[in-house]
């Protein structure tokens, strides 16, 4: 784990790190925000997963984040989205929506992604363990995304919520054995077994085991994938079949982009930031 880029933000440090990762066979590099009071002692952490076609840098340089995570104490931890470099494959024909910048936080099984296609592990496991060894981390821990990366976010809260103390999402895909991006996907990566699918569906997750842990999910109102990507619909009904603690905003005119995303980044960082005080 080294420094590759360093500057100072709103009084903490904006850090992109590099490592070899070990699930995932490749070298990989990430993005983390140390806020001042890392100078003194340890922080709780939120971890940020972003959606198809981002790097670590996209929520680092448009979500406007540090300020209130400056303010709050709330490290940010921020993965790449896929395995890089040579050797990993991508899609044949170039496709945004698999392979390199879609990993869709899964394990995959299948050939040819198998080898290096283990997002799941690498965020729920190996970096946590990572950066909690080497940063100023206290340990406690909160999961939020946006569409791709909202899914992952609410996949691993569902799935141990003993990891985490909240989730959220904007704009997630919360459905994805229902909709285009998710079978293509989940279909590439697991094989046709669509009970491994259900294992990375939010919405069968939520309906099935329920979820002990606060969430917050924020959906535009125009966003032009909604309807038949991202179905939050589905959500809120395995939550009201669940009685999960669900909170579900439609917000009228906003579409699925960063605009949309720093609009209501404070809302969640105070959101995780009341939770992780604990």
């Amino acid at each position: 784990m080294h420094i590759v880029q360093e500057q100072k933000c709103f009084g903490g440090r904006q850090i992109r790190y590099q490592h070899e990762s070990d699930s995932l066979n490749c070298t990989m590099q990430f993005s983390v925000f140390l806020p001042p009071q890392a100078e003194l002692e340890p922080v709780p952490a939120l971890y940020w997963l972003s959606g198809l076609t981002c790097t670590d840098e996209n929520f680092s340089t448009k979500a406007g984040a540090q300020r209130v995570a400056a303010e709050l104490g709330l490290a940010l931890i921020i993965p790449d989205t896929s395995p890089r470099g040579e050797g990993v494959p991508d899609d044949d024909n170039g496709a945004y929506d698999l392979g390199l910048g879609a990993g869709f936080y899964v394990n995959a099984t299948q050939a040819p992604w198998s080898r290096h296609y283990h997002m799941y592990d690498y965020v729920l496991s190996e970096l946590p363990a990572l950066v909690e060894r080497e940063l100023p981390l206290n340990g406690r821990r909160a999961v939020s995304g946006h569409s791709m990366g909202g899914h992952g976010a609410l996949v691993l809260a569902l799935r141990n919520p003993e990891r985490f103390v909240s989730v959220s999402a904007f704009a997630p895909i919360s459905n994805p054995v229902d909709c285009p991006w998710g079978q293509k996907a989940l279909g590439a990566y697991l094989g046709q077994n669509q009970a491994l699918w259900a294992q990375f569906d939010a919405s069968l997750l939520l309906k099935t085991h329920g979820c002990p842990l606060p969430m917050l999910v924020d959906q535009g109102e125009a966003d032009s994938f909604l309807a038949e990507q991202l179905k939050p619909e589905s959500l809120q009904a395995a939550a009201d079949v669940a009685g999960a603690e669900l909170t579900l905003r439609l917000q009228p005119g906003y579409d699925h982009s960063y605009y949309f995303i720093s609009s209501f980044i404070e809302q969640h960082l105070r959101f995780h930031a009341r939770h992780l005080a604990g």
